[in-house]
């Protein structure tokens, strides 16, 4: 005998209900086009001014000069990028080799190691340092990291250096490493980790065995996002690298192979490609003019990389996602 409690509820919906739906859509549908236009809006207006500025300089200049100079008062103007290309993969590089690794393993341990209790007080903690103010890092790196390292390991590192802004810039990033990842393993079936056990595997061989690899479109997302944060970051290199563009010396090893000696980039100062778009938007330069130019011919640079980087992200989760 059937019970009436589970019989579905077969009436129609009431023209109210219907309306209510209908706005609740078309609201969605208005704030997927803000931000879609958004997108274009911002696209249409660094194109737009780096075609003016490409009519004067040849993009290939633009892409392989070796100086940078955009100021009419320091002499003749000069638009090379290749070491604002240079000092903002220094920082890139440097910084993921302290944020992927650091903030995996942390978010394993949040994940797979740590009690209920310990991830509710840790996890809070972590998001913590991703609302610190950028330029607090800049300084923290400025009067006590690099004076640390130069009375230790380096004391040749100059006042103003790559090094001590790539270290606080990974340890900015560290929360989005962890917290995109610890909730990539979390989403990993309990099943899974039963399995491994039942097989006689330790924590650890499931940890890394089975939940990493299973959860590995989430982690790899996660590394490309905070690496896109660490191309865009500006105030932290403002305050602690400094803003010059230096050129480092480019060396040849065997078979005639070219390499820049990690030493001369990452203890001297020099500056990104977002440094140099602060400079030039605070400096006295006037709309219309080239240098002024320039600083849009940089932000669609920055957005091509960075575009590049989301869809490689959206790739790579696409190829490794797991569906359970």
């Amino acid at each position: 005998m059937s019970d009436g409690a589970g019989t579905p509820d077969l009436q129609r919906p009431s023209s109210l209900t219907r309306i209510k739906e209908s706005g609740y859509g078309g609201v969605f549908v208005a704030c997927a086009a803000v931000t879609l236009l958004t997108t274009i809006a911002i696209f249409a207006t660094l194109l737009s001014d780096a075609l003016f500025f490409f009519s004067e300089v040849p993009i290939t200049e633009f892409l392989s000069g070796t100086e940078w100079s955009p100021n009419p008062r320091g002499g003749g103007l000069s638009f090379g990028i290749v070491p604002l290309v240079i000092g903002t993969l220094t920082v890139t590089i440097t910084a993921a080799f302290v944020a992927l690794p650091i903030g995996t393993l942390t978010a394993i341990y949040l994940s797979e190691y740590a009690t209920p209790r310990v991830r509710s007080i840790l996890k809070p903690m972590l998001e913590i340092l991703a609302g610190v103010p950028t330029v607090v890092y800049g300084y923290f790196a400025l009067v006590y990291i690099t004076p640390a390292l130069q009375a230790t390991l380096f004391p040749e590192m100059r006042t103003f250096n790559a090094l001590s802004a790539s270290l606080m810039i990974g340890i900015m990033t560290i929360p989005m490493v962890s917290s995109i990842s610890e909730d990539a393993m979390s989403a990993v079936p309990d099943s899974l980790r039963q399995a491994g056990y039942g097989l006689g595997a330790t924590k650890y061989e499931v940890s890394t065995g089975i939940v990493v690899p299973a959860s590995l479109s989430g982690i790899a997302s996660s590394y490309i996002l905070a690496i896109s944060r660490a191309i865009g970051e500006t105030m932290i290199v403002v305050v602690a690298m400094g803003a010059q563009a230096n050129m480092p010396e480019v060396r040849s090893a065997l078979f005639g192979i070219p390499y820049i000696h990690p030493a001369e980039v990452l203890f001297d100062s020099g500056m990104t490609i977002t440094v140099s778009m602060v400079q030039i938007a605070g400096g006295d330069l006037v709309g219309g003019t080239l240098p002024y130019d320039a600083m849009f011919a940089l932000g669609l640079t920055l957005f091509v990389i960075t575009l590049i980087m989301n869809v490689l992200s959206d790739i790579i989760a696409e190829r490794y996602r797991e569906a359970y």
